[in-house]
Formats: C-alpha cells, sequence, structure tokens
C-alpha cells in the first residue's frame, strides 16, 4: 500500500504541481487549500505525511504543524516556506517538523526529502504497533480479571509503576507474580530497558551469587571465562528476583549492600561498578513473618517492601474462572471453542491449589482430549469428579462445593439469577436446574 500524503497549499497552480512532482513516486497525494480542508482531510484519511504553506488564508501553517503534532504524533511534517522567510522554516524545525523547503527554489527536492519523511513515518508506525504487541502480551491488559481482589492489586501495581520503589509481590504459587511484575516494568519510564528475572529457588547459594554478581576469569574453579552478572545486565530496566524467600541469608546481606547505593562487586574484583536497575521482588512465603523468625533479613524485608502487593489466589477471585477459562481456550486457537456449563460449574467449584498455571494447563489438557468442539465434564481430570482435597472444616465433595458456591453467588447477585448466571459464566436454564437439584 502506497503512503498517504496531504499537499496544503491555497496556490492552486503550485498545489497541482506538487502534488503531480509527488504522485509520481508512487505516494497518494490529498490536497486541500486551507487548514480547515487540512483538518477535514486528516480526519477522513490515514495520512503519513504533510506538506503546508506556511502562510494559508485561514491561519499559520505553523500553528497547524502544533496541532498535527498534538494529535496526530507520527505524522511528519514538511513546511513550506516563501523566499526570504527562512526564519519560519527554522521555528518549524523547532515546534516538530520534519524539514522544510523554499517555494519555487526547492521543488527539485521535495520529492526526496517526502520518501524520506514517508520512510520515518513508516518505521514509527511499525515500532508503535510492536510496542502495542508487547503491551498486550505484558502489560496490565495482559492480566485478565474483573474481580475486585485483582482488580485492586492492577490499581496498585499502576500507582507505582511511574516510581523507582521497590516492590515486593506477595502470592501463592500460580498466581501470576511474573506477570504483574512484567506489567509493572512495561507502564514504567523504564519501559525501554530491559527486564531480567532470576528464580531465586533455581540455583545453590554459590552459584545464585555468581548468576547475580558475575564473576572475573580465574575467581574460582571453572571460571575459563569473565561473566556479566544479571544485575549488571539489567542496567536501566528492572529486575526481577522471584522466590526471593529461598535466597541464601548469607546472600541476602550482599543483596542489601546492593540495594541501599545500586554499587555491585564481580566476584574475584575488588573494583566497585554501579548501575540503574529497579528491582521487583516476590515471594509465596509470608516474609514478614520469616523475618520475625529469623528465616529471612527483618533489614532486606523492610527494605523490598517498600510497596507490596498481594496477589489474591484464584479462591478468592472465582467469578473470573469463567473469564480466564475462555482467555485460555481462546488462546490456543484451535477446533474447540467452548466449555459446557457443567464442566464450567465443575471449574467453580475445584479448589485450585496450583491457581491460574494450574486452570491454564487443565484447559490445555481437556482441549486436546476433546472429539469436538466442547469441553465437557468428562474431559476433566479425575478429581474433578471424587473427593475434594480441600481441608478440613470445608465441603468434603465436589457436589456440596458446588451447592455452596452457587449459593454464596446467588446471595452475592441479590436472587438476580440472570446476574449470578453470568457471574457463574453459565446459561440460566443450568442454574435454574443446579438451584431445583440443591434446593436453593
Amino acid at each position: 500500500m502506497s503512503e498517504n500524503v496531504l499537499v496544503i497549499d491555497d496556490e492552486d497552480r503550485f498545489r497541482e504541481l506538487l502534488s503531480r512532482i509527488i504522485g509520481l513516486e508512487g505516494f497518494n497525494v490529498i490536497q486541500a487549500k486551507n487548514i480547515k480542508k487540512g483538518l477535514q482531510a486528516l480526519e477522513d484519511n490515514f495520512i503519513h505525511v504533510v506538506v503546508t504553506d506556511v502562510k494559508l488564508p485561514d491561519g499559520s501553517g505553523l500553528h497547524l504543524l502544533e496541532k498535527i503534532k498534538q494529535k496526530y504524533p507520527l505524522i511528519e511534517v514538511i513546511v513550506i516556506t516563501a523566499y526570504g522567510t527562512i526564519q519560519d522554516g527554522v521555528n518549524a524545525m523547532k515546534q516538530g517538523a520534519f524539514d522544510y523547503i523554499t517555494k519555487g527554489d526547492d521543488d527539485d527536492k521535495i520529492h526526496v526529502m517526502v520518501e524520506r519523511a514517508a520512510e520515518k513515518a513508516q518505521m514509527q508506525h511499525k515500532l508503535r504497533h510492536l510496542e502495542q504487541r508487547v503491551d498486550d502480551k505484558y502489560g496490565f491488559e495482559s492480566i485478565v480479571g474483573e474481580s475486585e481482589a485483582i482488580q485492586e492489586a492492577i490499581q496498585m501495581a499502576k500507582k507505582v509503576a511511574d516510581s523507582d520503589m521497590s516492590v515486593l509481590l506477595q502470592g501463592e504459587t500460580g498466581t501470576g507474580k511474573e506477570l504483574f511484575a512484567q506489567a509493572i516494568h512495561q507502564a514504567s519510564p523504564r519501559k525501554g530497558g530491559p527486564f531480567v528475572a532470576l528464580n531465586c529457588s533455581a540455583f545453590p547459594k554459590d552459584m545464585l551469587e555468581s548468576e547475580m554478581f558475575g564473576f572475573k576469569k580465574g575467581a574460582f574453579t571453572g571460571a575459563t571465562e569473565p561473566k556479566k552478572g544479571l544485575i549488571e545486565e539489567a542496567d536501566g530496566g528492572t529486575l526481577f528476583l522471584d522466590e526471593i524467600g529461598e535466597m541464601d541469608i548469607g546472600l541476602q546481606a550482599k543483596l542489601l549492600r546492593f540495594l541501599e547505593n545500586n554499587k555491585f562487586t564481580k566476584l574475584g574484583e575488588t573494583q566497585e561498578r554501579s548501575v540503574d536497575i529497579r528491582v521487583i521482588a516476590a515471594t509465596n512465603k509470608d516474609l514478614k513473618k520469616e523475618a520475625e523468625e529469623e528465616g529471612f533479613r527483618d533489614d532486606l524485608y523492610y527494605r523490598l517492601a517498600g510497596f507490596e502487593i498481594r496477589i489474591p489466589p484464584l479462591r478468592d477471585r472465582k467469578q473470573d474462572i469463567p473469564l480466564l477459562a475462555n482467555f485460555f481456550l481462546q488462546r490456543l486457537n484451535q477446533r474447540v471453542q467452548r466449555i459446557d456449563d457443567e464442566a464450567m460449574i465443575l471449574l467453580l467449584s475445584y479448589s485450585w491449589q496450583g491457581n491460574i498455571r494450574e486452570l491454564k494447563n487443565i484447559i490445555e489438557r481437556s482441549a486436546i482430549l476433546a472429539d469436538g468442539d466442547t469441553i465437557t465434564p468428562d474431559l476433566l481430570p479425575r478429581e474433578f469428579h471424587g473427593e475434594s482435597t480441600s481441608s478440613s472444616g470445608s465441603p468434603n465433595s465436589l457436589k456440596e462445593m458446588e451447592r455452596v458456591h452457587i449459593k454464596r453467588v446467588l446471595e452475592q447477585a441479590a436472587g438476580n439469577k440472570t446476574k449470578a448466571a453470568e457471574m457463574l459464566g453459565i446459561g440460566t436454564s443450568t442454574l435454574y436446574r443446579k438451584i431445583d437439584e440443591y434446593d436453593l
């Protein structure tokens, strides 16, 4: 598709000449003879480049440039100045114009200038598209859920994203802590920098230290080449320390020293290095309790927990299960298109010890097993049909859990069965049948 170029000039002959020159280079040219018509053309068309005169019958081209840059920042603007008014061109460049030409003198340069401007505009659109895709995948838009519990966590994360404050994400395994960390990074001024994740439980103490801080050649047996640590790799961006509660207490002291001044020393070196990073930590432990019991350094806990966010487990946000289940199903892009009401009730009644990660795995497994286009109860694992694994004191069968859950949702919906069915992600006829079955 050829790029669209808007030419704005009140001199008909000059505007036609300019349009022919630009059109011969393969561009689609749209013409306007004043600011009003130019603004309308911008509304009606996807414009890449604007070529506008400074002197127009209904205002200044420089004022138009300012409006374009405010409303359409990706459009490149070339300004036409009259002979002897070069200062207008200089002022235009200061306001964000791509370039300027002198009317009558630079006509032979216009096609080259438009080509360069169009290339830049196309590149900016591609970058914006890539950024949008990254935001969709890693931004807050990627966190699925409408429940009060998850929305509260999202709002807190959005508020802290703009700052450089350390963040501690508390949540059970599988609740999406890394997703939150990526979203905070993506919404921060550091989004152009690296996001480096390190799972502290995946390495023994000595190896974790070298992974974090790096080492000099010959620092220890096997260090045949120098290595840059992940702290250095994250310079200018965000370092995500997952399962921070598993870090050795001796290494915690070294991490605390680093957090206080963003300076560190590689293993085997004496020279201190500086980096500019933000640290986001995550844990599935109660770090405050661990600190009180001396299982975790209390000074490091308070340094990391400058801003603490609790990511709720799936059992505390059950109204999000239909949303999440259908989201995972759609992402598979397979023949399986829906989850029937009986299967959805079973999903809602389950305890979900593995949280969102477990739900994702169950949906993917069921979709693989399905012969048709629907996930039915028989495709769910045995634990969905047998005895519950919930703790003592809670309902001990899935049937009883189902009854209790439907009752609670009906109470939340103040008896409104249509609303309750929506919250449950099932049809109203199924809900009425369940109400009769459980004598609700």
